[in-house]
C-alpha cells in the first residue's frame, strides 16, 4: 500500500467513526475554531461531552465552539406552529453546507446503504450509538429567549420539540409548538441527544442563533425543570417545561438514573417517553394565556432557512440568510404592494 494510499484510508476511517452533530448556517462553531478559516470538513463541534465541568460542557465550550458564533444575520429559522430541518452529520463535508452539497447521502457519513443499516451489535459505519433506528435514542432542540448566550440558563432553556429514533438519517425535521416571538436579537437555541447505551454514555450539546418565524404566539415559556426518570411509573414523569438533560459530567448533571430499563439494559435518559417527552411539538410548555405579544414574523417560505430542501438537494448558492432574508422577503412584498397600487390608480 502506498503512503497516500494508507493516509487516505486512515482519513476515510477517522470520519466514519466520527460522532454526529446537528448542522444549519445558524449554528455556531460552523467554520471550526480557528479564527479566519472556513472549514470545509469540519468536526469541532461532533465531538462527544464525557466527565467535563459545566463550564466546559455548557453550549460545547470544551473546544471552543461557543466562542465562534453564527455570521451576523444567519439564524435557525423555527415557524411558530411548523417545521424546520437540521442536516445530522459526522463532518460538514457531508451537508450541504460543504462542497456544494455533492458528497451528501442518505446517512450522516455521506452513504447511502441500499441494503439497510442496522444489525444486531452497535452501527459502526457511524458512530450513532444504537443497533437499529428502532432502537436510536432520540434528539431534541431547546430554545431560549436571550440574546445573549451568557445569559442562557438550564432555567430558561426550554425542550421545545423532539425527534424519537434519532439520529438515524441526515434530514432530521422538528415540529414546533406555538412558540412566542422572539427579542428583536434573536433567541438562543440548542440541539442536543443522550446515546441509550451502545458505547461511552456521553451527551451532545450544541448551540444556535434562532429566531421563531411566522404567526407567533401569545404565551411565555414557562421556567424549565429538570426531566426524571418514569419508564416504570408514569405517574413520576415531569410535566410541563423540562431542562435539556445534562448528565455524566463533572458537576451540572440535572438527572440520575440507576438499575435496569424494561429491556434489562442499563438506564440511560432520553429525549422520548423514559423521561417523559411525547414525540414532536411540546405544547404543555407554556405560562397563561397573554403573558407574550404575538407577532407575525417574516421568514423564508418553508421556515427551514439555508439548510436542506425537502429533498435533500443543496440550497441555491447566493440565497440572503438569516435576517437579511427577512429584510428581503418584506422589501419584495411592499414593491410587489406598491405596484399592484399603481397599476389600480392607472
Amino acid at each position: 500500500m502506498s503512503l497516500t494510499t494508507a493516509l487516505l484510508a486512515l482519513s476515510l476511517s477517522s470520519l466514519v467513526s466520527a460522532h454526529i452533530g446537528a448542522w444549519h448556517h445558524g449554528m455556531y462553531c460552523l467554520n471550526g475554531t480557528t479564527p479566519g478559516k472556513d472549514d470545509s470538513d469540519g468536526t469541532d463541534i461532533v465531538q462527544p461531552l464525557w466527565n467535563l465541568t459545566k463550564d466546559d460542557w455548557w453550549f460545547h465550550h470544551d473546544n471552543g465552539c461557543d466562542e465562534f458564533p453564527p455570521d451576523d444575520g444567519d439564524f435557525l429559522e423555527i415557524p411558530a406552529n411548523g417545521q424546520f430541518t437540521v442536516e445530522l452529520s459526522v463532518n460538514r463535508a457531508f451537508t450541504t453546507l460543504s462542497y456544494g452539497g455533492s458528497r451528501i447521502g442518505l446517512y450522516p457519513d455521506g452513504q447511502n446503504y441500499p441494503d439497510g443499516l442496522g444489525g444486531q451489535n452497535c452501527i459502526t459505519q457511524l458512530n450513532i450509538h444504537t443497533q437499529n433506528q428502532s432502537m436510536a435514542a432520540g434528539t431534541a432542540f431547546a430554545i431560549s429567549y436571550q440574546s445573549d448566550l451568557s445569559q442562557v440558563t438550564p432555567e430558561n432553556l426550554v425542550v421545545f420539540s423532539t425527534l424519537y429514533h434519532t439520529p438515524w438519517e441526515r434530514l432530521a425535521t422538528y415540529s414546533v409548538p406555538d412558540l412566542p416571538a422572539c427579542p428583536e436579537g434573536g433567541c438562543h437555541c440548542a440541539w442536543g441527544w443522550v446515546p441509550n447505551g451502545c458505547g461511552e454514555p456521553n451527551m451532545y450539546m450544541q448551540g444556535f442563533r434562532c429566531m421563531v418565524t411566522g404567526q407567533t404566539g401569545s404565551r411565555a415559556l414557562a421556567p424549565a425543570v429538570p426531566p426524571t426518570w418514569c419508564q416504570d411509573d408514569p405517574g413520576n414523569c415531569t410535566t410541563g417545561a423540562k431542562q435539556m438533560i445534562y448528565w455524566n459530567q463533572l458537576d451540572g448533571n440535572n438527572i440520575l438514573v440507576e438499575g435496569w430499563d424494561d429491556s434489562g439494559e442499563p438506564r440511560s435518559p432520553a429525549y422520548n417517553g423514559v423521561c417523559g417527552w411525547e414525540e414532536g411539538a411540546q405544547t404543555d410548555i407554556f405560562l397563561s394565556d397573554g403573558s407574550a405579544t404575538p407577532t407575525s414574523v417574516i421568514g423564508t417560505a418553508t421556515g427551514v432557512g439555508p439548510g436542506p430542501s425537502a429533498t435533500g438537494t443543496p440550497a441555491p448558492s447566493g440565497k440572503p440568510s438569516g435576517a437579511r432574508r427577512m429584510s428581503v422577503s418584506w422589501t419584495w412584498g411592499l414593491v410587489v404592494g406598491i405596484a399592484l397600487v399603481v397599476g389600480w390608480v392607472v
